[in-house]
């Protein structure tokens, strides 16, 4: 999946409401007191520790662990709890959305990690928000200005070498 269509199928979808949904931690990591890297820690999670799932913003969830509540990043979480079937459809309805199934390889999960079944069939058109996205577009001119503004300068890479070339 292109970046651009992840980005799409993220302005598509209504405002997501994860309220009373359960999920478990795929890594440590610290909780926020906002959703921000940069935010004053709130707490910590334990790698597989469980947590409840209280509302989404942007790529961030805000969770209740046992100890604490606060922000981490959405793919921090894998939303659902194993062993139930609920999660099994979820899995399904994200490998579909995402290259995933039937190749057993990952092709990209950008934008549909952590949506529900429902959240992605309730996805509705949305001109406005296009309209917007293609407004944010730039120019080469403007990018090549910018870049030189920033003392950026270009650089030719080579190619790597195709598998089982001599170099």
């Amino acid at each position: 999946m292109h970046i651009r269509t992840a980005l799409l199928l993220l302005m598509l979808l209504p405002a997501i409401s994860f309220a009373a949904d359960k999920g478990t931690a795929l890594k440590a990591d610290i909780l926020r007191a906002q959703p921000y890297s940069d935010a004053k820690a709130a707490g910590s999670l334990a790698r597989g520790e469980r947590v409840d799932i209280l509302t989404k913003q942007g790529a961030w969830l805000k969770v209740k662990t046992a100890k604490s509540t606060g922000w981490v990043r959405l793919l921090s979480v894998k939303r659902g709890t194993s062993g139930s079937s609920a999660t099994g459809q979820v899995s399904g309805a994200l490998n579909v959305a995402s290259g995933r199934a039937g190749t057993g390889q990952v092709v990209a999960t950008t934008g549909v990690r952590g949506l529900s079944a429902e959240e992605l069939k309730s996805a509705t058109f949305n001109e406005d928000e296009i309209k917007q996205m293609e407004s944010y577009e730039q120019s080469k001119p403007a990018a090549q200005k910018f870049a030189s503004s920033g003392g950026l300068k270009a650089m030719k890479f080579s190619y790597l070498p195709a598998p089982g070339a001599q170099p």
